[in-house]
């Protein structure tokens, strides 16, 4: 059983044991024998996916494909009743690549909305090309804190400094009067979390934040700035780091064994770069609007199709993208067949109201973005399987 925890496992087949897997997912999800038309009877509609399919951060556009799919195959690939065409397009890596990315569903692929974006820079790039041409983005990454006052990106993801701000008073009160040193990619998203963390933790900090270079070539080696970290008086270290940077930075902060607590947004150890990590992440700690053992209905029943379709456990990007297909699919419900367009959609997005999530209930709040709960986590081994274990709830935001 990969990826799965003994404790999570059980969970599962608790969910599975009445009845079956597919009926209780599909009743979750709303589908029932009168609730909706059939989607045969209906025109299809046109959904844009943007994820990364190359570079670094393929891992985490893999699972954002899969968590949005994963939405799809448990609702007879349909949306709001509709047969759901969903065109998946290469984010790639850089902000240009992106933008190009969205503006061809837009004027070519016309579709009638768009979901994924891994990426700050990509989202910062489209905001622009989005609200002319007023198609909804549902957003289930990426979202810079410089993206205000917009109608027609919203996000099921979160805020890029709020894992940080969830983050900051739980420090405090653990290290008392020490310091703790702060390292992370000099790019929008690693200002972003370094500067929300301290907005909550205060101003003990082991001297300026660390920005390591991240253009033209993203830093690998972080050597030299793990050994002056262990020399400071810092008592524990704050990191912000993705994708194959996580996987690196992990791997050598315990080759130094460096002696101070590692805190962290939960990317740094979510998905497939825990895997790659290894022993070397565990006792990390990670603040986290999700895990994969949180105890709750829906969560049961997605990770367990989700466990199911993938021998993993899943993530936090997927059950965003997941969460992204849900209120698409409620939107698209509440439209009115001879009236759906891309600005009806939008509208209907503002009035779907709360969210029977995996993660918990949540809602969007007047920037579009979810009112939520965040937990603090650490990584642990459960019947010889690293997982992101919760430890507590940390805060609620949004």
């Amino acid at each position: 059983m990969s990826e799965l925890t003994r404790r999570q496992a059980l969970r599962l087949l608790a969910a599975l044991g009445v009845g079956g897997a597919a009926a209780p997912i599909l009743s979750a999800c709303g589908i029932g024998s009168g609730d909706r038309q059939s989607a045969t009877t209906l025109d299809p509609v046109r959904i844009g996916l943007v994820v990364p399919q190359s570079g670094m951060y393929k891992t985490i556009g893999d699972e954002l494909s899969r968590g949005f799919d994963l939405y799809l195959s448990l609702n007879n690939k349909s949306l709001g009743g509709r047969p759901a065409n969903l065109i998946t397009v290469d984010e790639g890596e850089t902000a240009e690549s992106g933008k190009a990315a969205v503006e061809r569903l837009i004027k070519q692929e016309k579709v009638l909305a768009l979901s994924g974006v891994a990426s700050s820079a990509t989202m910062a790039a489209v905001r622009d090309l989005v609200e002319a041409s007023q198609t909804p983005l549902i957003g289930s990454n990426a979202s810079p804190t410089t993206l205000q006052g917009v109608r027609y990106i919203w996000r099921t993801s979160f805020v890029n400094d709020e894992p940080g701000k969830a983050l900051g008073r739980y420090v405090a009160s653990k290290i008392g009067n020490g310091s703790v040193a702060l390292i992370a990619p000099d790019y929008q998203a690693g200002h972003d979390e370094i500067e929300g963390f301290l907005s909550t933790y205060g101003d003990k900090v082991e001297g300026a934040p660390i920005y390591t270079p991240f253009t033209p070539t993203p830093t690998m080696n972080f050597q030299p700035y793990l050994a002056s970290i262990r020399n400071s008086r810092a008592k524990a270290v704050l990191c912000f780091f993705a994708g194959a940077q996580a996987v690196e930075f992990v791997k050598q902060y315990r080759q130094l064994n460096l002696p101070q607590d590692l805190y962290a947004p939960g990317f740094l150890t979510e998905g497939a770069v825990l895997r790659d990590q290894g022993s070397a992440a565990e006792k990390i700690y990670t603040s986290m609007n999700y895990s994969s053992d949180l105890d709750n209905d829906a969560n049961r029943r997605f990770a367990s199709a989700y466990q199911k379709a993938h021998n993993a456990a899943p993530t936090s990007y997927a059950m965003a993208s997941y969460d992204a297909a849900s209120v698409l699919d409620k939107a698209i419900a509440a439209v009115d067949g001879d009236t759906l367009t891309p600005q009806a959609v939008n509208l209907a997005l503002g009035k779907i109201g709360s969210i029977d999530s995996p993660r918990g209930p949540w809602q969007f709040n007047q920037n579009r973005t979810p009112l939520q709960m965040w937990y603090l986590r650490q990584v642990r081994r459960d019947g010889g399987v690293l997982s992101n274990v919760v430890l507590t709830p940390l805060t609620t935001l949004g």
